[in-house]
């Protein structure tokens, strides 16, 4: 084991994980082999960043034996082996008895390590790529229990990490105002959305339902092969740049204009088109508006609509709707990272209006959209105070 060493502050110890908790890979999931009594356990979708989604949970069946080496207590971190590799959060006890799939590691820290100070400490190293050196895979980033052991970290006094956690949780819960700001905007949409076109709707009368594919000129991924990264370039998109409903390259890494130009031959994003994710939290979806060149990844689709058929924003707001939704989750597949196949998306149902109706609907969606870029630009300030917050937190500088 290699010894902890003092940092260049010469105050706090650099240790590995494995120095100050204990780790453990969740159970595999395997319906001819798994025995044993049902009970709930989280997978990597359920994992968010300091937040576990229970609203989803399936179960599995686990033996006597398991319970104990599979079982949760309030404090555990819980981080995702793959997909968004090394994403964390604290679970908090609320339901009893819930267990943990392989797709997760369970660290239970020990007497010198605060649980919101790792968390906080991960997703800095996260975001500033340095967590990246311990992922393994090249397509697929995996964060492998041996390399978690081996994650290093300067580690504080435990009254520093707390004093830290502290003032971070205060930025973050700034953050997650604006956010919730965001999201009842969104729910402003879907009101919309249902007052016109719903089953009690003004307009419902008028609807029919279709495939999605025999509303689009054509539904595509993005190139199915990790290019070559370089300094600065054309933008290469992926699922992480789908937030809160827009395009985000601010965290974005490029390619070159020949990789480009091959890759967009048969997947050019333009102006009135739609990214949608299909993999990890699939059919989250995002209107292009402008014609800046990119290119996408394979776990983005990339929706072409028929504009005579289906207005851009009415679709959109079909992806964010309840039924869309509860299709996908029907036919996606994968248990540690859940999937869409493209033919998968052709065959969802959409709602069909006059595109007149459809267009009046867009025009509402877009005073609401104005309201939405305002917060978004607040929300950008707060995240740049974040990451500054984060930075001074851990040199020591706070």
């Amino acid at each position: 084991m290699k010894a902890e060493r003092q940092t260049t502050n010469g105050e706090w110890l650099t240790v590995k994980l494995s120095d100050v908790a204990q780790q453990c890979l969740g159970k595999m999931l395997d319906a001819k082999k798994n025995k044993g009594h049902r009970f709930p356990y989280l997978r990597n979708p359920n994992v968010r960043w300091f937040d576990v989604d229970t609203t989803d949970l399936q179960t599995m069946p686990f033996e006597d034996h398991e319970l104990e080496r599979y079982g949760l207590r309030a404090g555990d971190i819980v981080i995702c082996e793959g997909g968004e590799a090394g994403r964390a959060a604290i679970w908090d006890g609320r339901l009893a008895d819930v267990k943990f799939q392989k797709a997760i590691h369970r660290v239970r820290p020990g007497p010198r390590l605060y649980n919101r100070f790792f968390v906080h400490r991960l997703m800095a190293d996260y975001y500033s790529g340095r967590l990246a050196d311990y992922f393994t895979g090249t397509t697929i980033k995996h964060f492998t229990g041996q390399d978690l052991a081996r994650y290093e970290f300067p580690l504080p006094p435990l009254a520093e990490q707390r004093r830290i956690a502290e003032v971070l949780d205060r930025a973050e819960a700034l953050r997650a105002k604006r956010r919730a700001a965001l999201a009842e905007l969104d729910s402003l949409t879907q009101s919309i959305f249902l007052d016109m076109f719903g089953p009690n709707g003004k307009h419902h009368s008028s609807c029919s339902t279709a495939f999605l594919g025999s509303l689009c000129r054509s539904i595509n991924d993005g190139v199915h092969k990790t290019p070559t990264y370089i300094e600065s370039g054309v933008p290469f998109v992926t699922v992480k740049n789908i937030v809160n409903g827009a395009l985000d390259l601010t965290t974005t890494k490029f390619i070159s204009e020949e990789d480009h130009r091959a890759f967009t031959k048969r997947t050019k994003p333009e102006p009135g088109d739609v990214l949608v994710s299909k993999d990890g939290t699939i059919g989250v979806p995002c209107p292009i508006t402008t014609d800046d060149e990119f290119s996408i990844f394979v776990s983005v689709a990339l929706i072409k609509p028929k504009r005579e058929l289906i207005d851009q924003l009415f679709l959109v707001a079909q992806f964010q709707s309840d039924w869309v939704q509860r299709q996908i989750r029907a036919e996606s597949k994968g248990i540690a990272i859940r999937h869409l196949h493209l033919e998968d998306f052709r065959r969802l149902v959409f709602i069909v209006s006059p595109i007149e109706l459809q267009r009046e609907f867009a025009r509402r969606v877009r005073a609401v959209e104005k309201l939405k870029t305002a917060q978004r630009a607040s929300l950008a300030e707060l995240d740049a105070l974040f990451a500054s917050l984060q930075q001074r937190a851990f040199r020591g500088e706070l």
